[in-house]
């Protein structure tokens, strides 16, 4: 009597299920620079998804005669988009917590997006992240990463999902850098750190076309400071004045990408102004 009444009760349990997390890359887009190197972009996105994973388990470790009775919900599989209310924001979840959830975000989904570009390649590897640069196990191809996101007041909007925009390069043969930025550079900030050669000739510009080659100037060098491995201010203390000029350029052209060759540094520089993107390779 005392097990048919375990059995009962246990049958009377609430049927449990999880919110699991799983990340979504959209406006994936692959380019290939030249026979050694490739980078690709996307966007991601956090959703959630409904597991009722836990109550198949409690199910399977019942006897073999309660099975008939358990019934397992058809949409598990389904994906939930998060919604937060305005009201879960601002004084219940400080904005440096939701800075921290998307840089989270970001790490994952750049590492996400490796993935999938190794698997366009047919590359079988995986990433040893114990020193830099990065580079895949066995191949020994060299990775770099690069997210941006909201910044400013922006930053505090529900839909965070729609600025975090993601990159990654792989190169074969050399360390190669990317980066990724939709914000502008302040120019105040930017006059803090450029040489006094890259001031004036940017003082001599448009407003309109210093502050493009500005920010452009300005992940050239995070580029190379993870080439090279800079601080954030011996990176950005570097003096690529004679760059402006073929940077400028490149920001007149229509083509979606423009190229740099650079005979003092020995490297090549792709500009992709719709994937507000830089790459140095």
């Amino acid at each position: 009597m005392s097990a048919k009444i375990a059995n009962t009760k246990k049958d009377k349990q609430p049927i449990r299920m999880m919110m699991v997390q799983h990340l979504l890359l959209t406006q994936v887009k692959y380019t290939q620079l030249n026979s050694m190197t490739w980078y690709a972009t996307a966007e991601v996105e956090e959703s959630l998804c409904l597991s009722f994973q836990p109550l198949l388990y409690d199910a399977l470790r019942l006897p073999f005669y309660h099975l008939s009775h358990v019934t397992i919900p058809q949409f598990d599989s389904h994906n939930w988009q998060s919604y937060l209310s305005k009201d879960n924001f601002s004084s219940h979840q400080p904005s440096r917590n939701i800075a921290h959830n998307q840089r989270q975000i970001q790490r994952a989904g750049v590492r996400l997006l490796l993935q999938q570009l190794l698997n366009k390649l047919e590359i079988s590897d995986t990433l040893d992240e114990s020193d830099f640069p990065y580079r895949l196990v066995n191949h020994k191809h060299y990775v770099c990463f690069s997210h941006t996101g909201m910044s400013g007041k922006n930053s505090n909007q529900v839909n965070q999902n729609m600025n975090n925009k993601i990159a990654v390069v792989i190169s074969l043969d050399r360390p190669a850098g990317i980066d990724i930025e939709h914000n502008n550079v302040v120019w105040k900030v930017a006059k803090r750190f450029y040489s006094d050669n890259e001031i004036n000739r940017l003082l001599a510009l448009p407003i309109v076309e210093r502050d493009t080659v500005v920010k452009l100037l300005w992940q050239l060098k995070e580029c190379f400071i993870k080439i090279n491995h800079y601080t954030l201010a011996q990176g950005m203390g570097m003096d690529y004045s004679h760059l402006i000029a073929d940077i400028l350029d490149g920001t007149r052209q229509e083509s979606p990408m423009h190229i740099i060759a650079d005979e003092i540094t020995n490297y090549h520089i792709a500009m992709s102004t719709t994937q507000h993107t830089v790459v140095v390779f």
